[in-house]
């Protein structure tokens, strides 16, 4: 395991029972996810609330074009002290792999080393949008992710892959020893089965995607498994932290409410979340046509959210009532979720930090 996975290290314990499903013995981990939905000030202030009530960690979205995730990070790097703060995700496409090795020296820096970097292989069609041909997203990732592990170890990096291309090139540290290797796990963001496998392999973690079924982590704890065989590694040896949409209020059919146009969006508009979330297909081609593609017709989102009902919402997002939402949580986290990231889509967001305390 990489040096720097110490940071975020597996507090569970686990076994697999004769069914072969992951159950957890013990629960004592916490963290939240940003995405869009609120200010970004906003954002900073919910960061502090969550290291005071003994969250280990929060991640920053990137996924669509509405904010990055190095902005409010390094705001946030700023007015914290112990969270751990990471990318969920960054793609490695459109940042050159030695701009990220040098934003990340730089957050390490200015987080006093409490960075994790989660990537992804991002999705169409924004890619294609912008421009990206992804081809070969599984060779792209490994030699992304082995030339920023090299950096990492301040390493001077010549590197002719078919994504990742580098010359003569080594991490300038003005502050600090140069020498000293410094430890950013990598973690990406897995959704497909071949990614999760690649994840298993050569990253410290794997980021579970949200709006999937507990059901879809079984599978994929077998992929981390074959993954983790092929370098010598347990499955345990890799950290399963899994972004978990929870919308939480006292009156659970608001909450629910709150919960479908994340999920016809989603669902209508990224394929590989679709793909994974056990949806039928038909449902599926019915949200995506009723959204009319990316961005969504004017109305189409209300039209899609009629299409999602209150048992879709249960089975993919932890939903209703403070009660209601750990239950759902628990669920994920007997599937082989190490760390549950709660991306809070109530008003109140205080109060869905509150009700996951860790002090």
């Amino acid at each position: 395991m990489h040096a720097g996975a110490s940071h975020v290290s597996c507090c569970l314990s686990w076994r697999i029972c004769n069914l072969g499903v992951w159950v957890a013995l013990e629960m004592g981990r916490m963290a939240l996810y940003l995405q869009d939905k609120h200010p970004i000030r906003d954002g900073i202030k919910y960061a502090q609330f969550a290291e005071k009530h003994g969250f280990e960690a929060v991640w920053q979205a990137e996924s669509r074009l509405a904010r990055d995730a190095i902005t409010p990070l390094a705001a946030m790097a700023t007015v914290t002290s112990k969270i751990k703060l990471g990318t969920g995700v960054i793609n490695n496409w459109t940042r050159n792999v030695a701009l990220t090795a040098q934003t990340f020296l730089s957050l390490d820096e200015l987080s006093g080393g409490r960075m994790i970097l989660g990537i992804g292989a991002w999705w169409d069609p924004l890619a294609w949008k912008v421009g990206i041909d992804r081809s070969r997203p599984l060779k792209a990732m490994r030699e992304y992710v082995e030339v920023l592990r090299r950096l990492f170890r301040m390493e001077t990096v010549t590197f002719d892959g078919e994504s990742v291309k580098v010359r003569d090139i080594r991490l300038d540290v003005v502050h600090g020893d140069p020498d000293t290797p410094r430890n950013i796990p990598i973690y990406i963001g897995a959704t497909g089965w071949q990614m999760m496998e690649l994840t298993g392999e050569i990253a410290d973690g794997v980021v579970l995607n949200y709006l999937v079924s507990p059901q879809y982590n079984q599978t994929a704890m077998e992929y981390l498994k074959s993954g983790a065989k092929k370098a010598g590694k347990k499955v345990e040896d890799i950290d399963r932290p899994q972004l978990v949409v929870c919308s939480l209020d006292e009156d659970a059919d608001k909450a629910m409410d709150g919960a479908r146009p994340l999920i016809a969006q989603y669902l209508g508009q990224q394929p590989h979340i679709a793909k994974a979330s056990g949806v039928k297909d038909t449902l599926i081609k019915e949200v995506t046509e009723a959204l009319g593609g990316w961005p969504a017709k004017p109305g189409g989102l209300e039209k899609a959210m009629e299409l999602v009902d209150d048992k879709l919402v249960q089975l993919i997002t932890a939903s209703g009532t403070a009660d209601d939402c750990r239950r759902k949580v628990e669920e994920y986290s007997r599937s082989g979720c190490t760390c549950p990231i709660l991306y809070p889509l109530g008003e109140d967001v205080e109060a869905m930090i509150s009700a996951f305390s860790q002090t």
